[in-house]
């Protein structure tokens, strides 16, 4: 089956793993082509200048986009990421992955995704709200809490959120908090959204470990990213009784044979900004991690960790994707083949949606849940979706990345057949 794509780039490309995911799922359920296209197409795509002027008064002009995939369950919800890697295929690919997210977790969503071509580290903190500013006014007429709920992504945090609020409410002439989620607690944030991917990841990680039969105080661990998803699910990885032997982060990688003190490396990271140069670890080549011989490793970087060129090395019986698609296709067929065990992003790290949707409800409420709340609810829906999808890998076979596609692209799939076409 050939998709018929803008733009459908070739090898470890995200766009590229994405659409053959894609007609992956379509095939196993016999959907037609046409129906096959629907699926693959973004519903709107946008791409904007976003001028800046510097500190010391001179102009940059950067790109910036938003793609919404689909938004036949609900309102488009997706990332803002800043990072100079950012292009149209890499949102597209990414917003179509949060489509499949949040309808294999049953959220009243679609999927969206943004960003802007920028290097925040480059930057002052008076530039990149300047940049925020600018690239939220550009993107205003198709954004909104009931249409497009953008949230914190790569290179950007709670503050951006709050800047793009503002933005927003300012050019309505009120506060609107639902406009965007993983905002601070002060400004209608929710209470564990910081820690909501990271937490899933863990949940989904234990639970593939209990699948394995192998207990979390017999496991190891190594984690690629020590940022917003890899430093917590460390930490809950670790206080859940598994072994975490290595990190990494963008600067370098450690290792410590019989367990890092990962409380101990969140306090060196947060005084050195990096984790190289821990006291008590080894020093450690990035890319020597994803080959250690561990039962459990978290890509939780970048898209394209694990690919067709290093794919022989990898050790690990259980992989855990904290990123979104850091596992290529070309790796996926390897991995399958030797009886590893993955768990793909659309679930593993699906906690951040879910609770930035407990977010978005309490907003729309005017009513804060509490942490247990929260957390309780979080479980249950990362537990349940992992029993759907287990569940559909033993109906059907398969990879639990096909199995979970199955149910995710079924489910859209049913929400345009009930909708019909217009006109």
């Amino acid at each position: 089956m050939t998709i018929t794509a803008p733009h459908v780039p070739a090898g470890n490309a995200p766009l590229a793993n994405a659409l053959e995911q894609l007609r992956s799922a379509a095939e196993a359920l016999e959907i037609d082509a046409g129906s096959v296209q629907l699926l693959a197409q973004a519903r709107r795509e946008i791409s904007v200048g976003v001028p800046l002027r510097r500190d010391d008064d001179t102009v940059e002009v950067f790109r910036g986009y938003r793609v919404q995939h689909n938004f036949t369950r609900g309102p488009a919800k997706g990332g803002v990421r800043f990072s100079p890697s950012v292009d149209l295929d890499e949102v597209r690919a990414l917003a179509m992955w949060m489509t499949w997210k949040c309808a294999l977790v049953d959220l009243p969503y679609g999927g969206a995704k943004g960003g802007v071509a920028i290097d925040p580290r480059r930057y002052s903190d008076a530039e990149i709200e300047r940049v925020t500013r600018r690239y939220t006014s550009e993107i205003l007429p198709v954004i909104g809490p009931d249409r497009d709920i953008p949230a914190p992504d790569v290179g950007t945090d709670e503050r951006t959120m709050a800047w793009m609020m503002d933005t927003f409410s300012v050019s309505h002439g009120f506060t609107v908090q639902s406009v965007v989620t993983g905002k601070p607690i002060a400004l209608g944030g929710s209470l564990g959204r910081a820690t909501s991917t990271s937490r899933g990841v863990a949940l989904v990680t234990l639970a593939a470990l209990d699948r394995r039969g192998i207990t979390p105080t017999a496991a190891t661990a190594a984690v690629q990213g020590f940022g917003k998803v890899g430093r917590h699910a460390a930490r809950l990885l670790a206080e859940a009784g598994v072994c975490v032997r290595a990190v990494s982060d963008q600067y370098g990688a450690v290792i410590a044979s019989n367990g890092l003190d990962v409380e101990s490396l969140c306090d060196h990271v947060d005084a050195h900004g990096t984790v190289v140069g821990f006291p008590g670890a080894d020093p450690l080549d990035a890319e020597d991690l994803l080959r250690l011989d561990v039962e459990v490793l978290v890509p939780a970087a970048v898209e394209g960790a694990i690919h067709a060129e290093n794919v022989e090395g990898i050790r690990a019986a259980i992989i855990v994707e904290g990123a979104n698609g850091p596992v290529t296709t070309a790796a996926d067929v390897v991995l399958a083949a030797r009886g590893v065990l993955v768990v793909p992003d659309i679930l593993a790290n699906a906690g951040g949606v879910i609770v930035s949707y407990f977010e978005w409800v309490q907003a729309k409420q005017t009513y804060r849940w509490s942490l247990d709340t929260v957390e309780s609810r979080l479980r249950d829906r990362m537990l349940t979706a992992w029993a759907a999808v287990t569940a559909e890998q033993t109906r059907r076979g398969g990879t639990l990345r096909e199995a979970a596609m199955r149910i995710a692209v079924e489910r859209v799939l049913d929400a345009h057949r009930n909708r019909g076409l217009y006109p």
